[in-house]
Formats: structure tokens, sequence, C-alpha cells
């Protein structure tokens, strides 16, 4: 068991390397694994706080550089912080905002003559892609950001090198990085006595494991990151540049040597497949926009893989979105497919809402349902049940 100030996370139970743990936050208690809908901007796409809650989410991710640009960290706080910005009572857990600073910038030319972002030892230079208005980001003021923002979890500043970066420069990305974490560690403790004096919630810092796809730089980031005073360990970088194959791969190095006591965050990751291998693999929790992404874009997740509700074949369906028993949604056991497919082929909002919710809902069923067969030491049946039916890729 790891305990902090009201945060603390105890291992339920194991089922080889799955795990079933319990986190404590300010907020609320989460039950491990856990899939968290991500609030870009301080709301999850086409859908309330209500209908998030309602669909049994127990914690959700606000990601601070959006929440920098819009509507700015100072006025957030100025209105109460996230909690009561967005009238939620969640758990809320806010990244740095380092994915997108790096995403959005490195190699990108613009119309002001230069990169979107530089990255020096000091911090991350990097223009807003909205008005091209210059910014910087540093391991200090992203924690002093999320401090604003009042999140229950926060993330370490880290670098976010590109998925073909060679080894040498991978490396330097990631010493710089356990660089950029042992400063957001200093200067988490610095605003963790300010909160205490001023009576507000304590936060938990999570670092960041790095880096690409080299199984040595990995392990060896692990073992400096698991080693930090901080309460959780995040892994990034496996969801976006690298393919299911080296993710998995990764995964499975890792495993061993990830802290027992400590949750493990795999970030960006939201498919079907990838929580259930996931959690195989002893992640606890993962986020991603792509149930949201596809959901408003008329694509439905299904037991049997993914369902394109738009196309003609669906016209006069009157059959649900199929789902193995014990999984279906709130949406799957009320619409027939030919309504939604209608919804979605004449633009009505309502069709990306209904399909981002039950998207969202079958995640959080597949952490649900694996976190009792894990109790039960069920979860290799569990695996197996879902793969006896899930299109393998």
């Amino acid at each position: 068991m790891t305990t902090f100030p009201d945060f603390s996370f105890t291992l339920d139970a194991t089922d080889w390397l799955a795990r079933a743990g319990t986190i404590t936050t300010p907020h609320g208690i989460i039950q491990t694994p856990i899939f968290m809908p991500v609030g870009t901007r301080s709301a999850v796409k086409w859908a309330t706080i209500d209908q998030v809650q309602g669909i049994g989410s127990e914690i959700m991710l606000v990601n601070n550089y959006h929440s920098y640009l819009r509507p700015g960290c100072d006025v957030v706080e100025a209105l109460g912080g996230l909690h009561q910005f967005m009238d939620v009572s969640l758990p809320i857990l806010t990244d740095s905002g380092g994915f997108q600073v790096f995403s959005l910038g490195l190699g990108m030319q613009t119309d002001w003559g230069e990169k979107l972002a530089k990255i020096t030892e000091e911090w991350v230079n990097f223009r807003s892609y909205l008005d091209g208005s210059k910014h910087f980001f540093s391991a200090e003021n992203v924690m002093n950001m999320q401090c604003a923002l009042g999140a229950d979890i926060i993330m370490a500043f880290d670098e976010c090198a590109p998925g073909g970066s060679t080894h040498e420069y991978a490396r330097q990305a990631m010493e710089r990085t356990h660089r950029w974490a042992l400063r957001s560690q200093e200067q988490w403790k610095v605003n963790e006595a300010k909160r205490k004096l001023e009576g507000r919630h304590p936060q938990a810092l999570f670092a960041i494991i790095q880096w690409v796809v080299y199984d040595d730089l990995r392990a060896e980031s692990c073992e400096f990151i698991k080693n930090l005073d901080t309460p959780g360990i995040a892994i990034w970088g496996l969801s976006v540049w690298e393919s299911k194959e080296d993710m998995y791969r990764i995964l499975d190095v890792l495993a061993p040597i990830l802290p027992v006591d400590k949750p493990h965050y795999l970030m960006g990751v939201g498919t079907p497949e990838d929580l259930v291998e996931g959690i195989a693999r002893g992640i606890d929790m993962m986020d991603c926009v792509l149930p949201t992404r596809i959901g408003r874009h008329g694509e439905a997740f299904s037991s049997y893989g993914n369902l394109k509700i738009w196309g003609e074949k669906y016209k006069f369906s009157l059959e649900k979105i199929s789902m193995l028993p014990g999984f279906e949604t709130q949406v799957s056991k009320r619409y027939s497919l030919g309504y939604l497919r209608h919804l979605i082929n004449v633009g009505e909002a309502t069709g990306g809402v209904l399909l981002s919710l039950h998207n969202l809902e079958y995640l959080l069923l597949i952490a649900k349902k694996s976190r009792q067969a894990i109790l039960d030491e069920k979860f290799a049946e569990f695996r197996a049940e879902f793969w006896s039916v899930y299109p393998k890729k």
C-alpha cells in the first residue's frame, strides 16, 4: 500500500500480472482497473457531466495545455478549480500538456516562419496553434498550472520524442525527462506545502516512464521513475506512434519491474483489445479520446469488432449493437442500428452523443468485469472469452 495525504493505493488482488486495486483521492474512491473518459477542454465532447457519471465513470481527465490556452488556468482557479468550474464530483486527473506541445509543434512550419515548438534544457518554447502567440512550458510552471486547476492527480512534465527517434536521441530525451521529473517533483512539494497552508486538498503526482520502442531505455527509465517519491507511475508513448506489437512487447518488458505499491497508468490507450491486454500486463488506469472521437463520427465498439453505423446494410436493421451477455450498454439495449444510422446520416448530434456514450460505457464495463474476474481469480477465462469473438488484428 502506498499512502500520501488524502491519496492511497491498495492492491486488493492479483491474478498473474493482472491487478485489482483501490485508489482513494480527495474527491472519491476509484476501483481499478479503470478507464478514464477525457474532457479535453473541461468537457467530454458531446456529453454532459451527468451522462458521463451515469454510465459508471469513476474518474475523468482534463487537459492542461488546452486549459492553459483557454480559458486560462488562472481563470479556472478564480472560478474555484476544475471541480467547481465543471460542477463535477468525480476525481479528476490532469495531464501535463507536454504531448500537445510537442505533437502540435515539432517539425511543423507555420505562417510565422518557424516551428511551433523548440526544446531547451530549461523549457519548451511554443506558439499557440490558435493565434501564433508565444508561450513556454517548464517543469515548474506546468506544476503551477496543474496546482491552479486543482485536479486530484497531476502529471510530471516530460519530453514526447517522436516514435521514430534514434536510440541516441531517445536516450537524450529520456535523460532530459528524468531531470524534468526531478524538477517537477521539487515544485510539487513546494506547491503541496502552500496548498496545505491555504486549506486546499492535496494533489498526487505521477511521474512518467520513457521512451519510444527501445526495451533497454524503457527498463532503465522504469527503474529511475519508480524510485521517485511520488504516489503513482505512468507510461507514455505506446499508443500514438508505436504499433500494437511494440506496445505489448514493451509492456511485457515493464510488467515485472513496475512498482507493486503504486498505480500503473498507461496514457492514451482506449480500444477494447488494448484495455484487455493492458490489464493482463499489470495496467491499472487508461484513458483516450478515441471512444468519443469515433463515436461522434458514427463508429461503435461491439463485442465482435467495430461497426460503421452509417453503412447501407443497417438501413432497415432492427438489431441492436451486438454485445456479449453482461456487456450491454444503455444505448445497445435500447436503440436499433437502423435508428442510430438515421441519426448519423442526417447529422443529428444525438447520434454522436449516443455512440460516444456507448463506446465509453463498453470500456468501463470491460474494466469493471476485468476487476471482478481478477478478484475471482478468473481473469484468464475472461480474457479468453473476449478474444473468442473479438477480431484479431
